[in-house]
């Protein structure tokens, strides 16, 4: 499964659940594909952050395709939010 379609089964359970979420999207630029997220924790920021409300939970998604891995730059942010409590 491409992780474009694994990430639409993810945000549309999400919404089913109650949770509201932002993904980032790449956009072309005249260096090449780059998401314009910016700061220390700009490179490998996670695909999505869900929220919800009702049990006041915040969540950072890094999704995958099947043979999809995690890059250095993803996991150090991975660890980062981890470390402050963040799922």
């Amino acid at each position: 499964m491409s992780e474009a379609d694994f990430q639409r089964q993810v945000t549309e359970l999400a919404e089913l659940l109650g949770w509201v979420w932002a993904h980032f999207r790449p956009a072309r630029t005249a260096h090449g594909w780059r998401t314009p997220v910016s700061g220390p924790i700009g490179a490998g920021f996670p695909d999505l952050v869900l929220a919800r409300e009702r049990d006041r939970r915040l969540l950072f998604a890094e999704l995958k395709a099947d043979d999809g891995r995690v890059t250095p730059a993803e996991q150090r942010v991975l660890d980062t939010l981890r470390a402050v409590g963040a799922d």
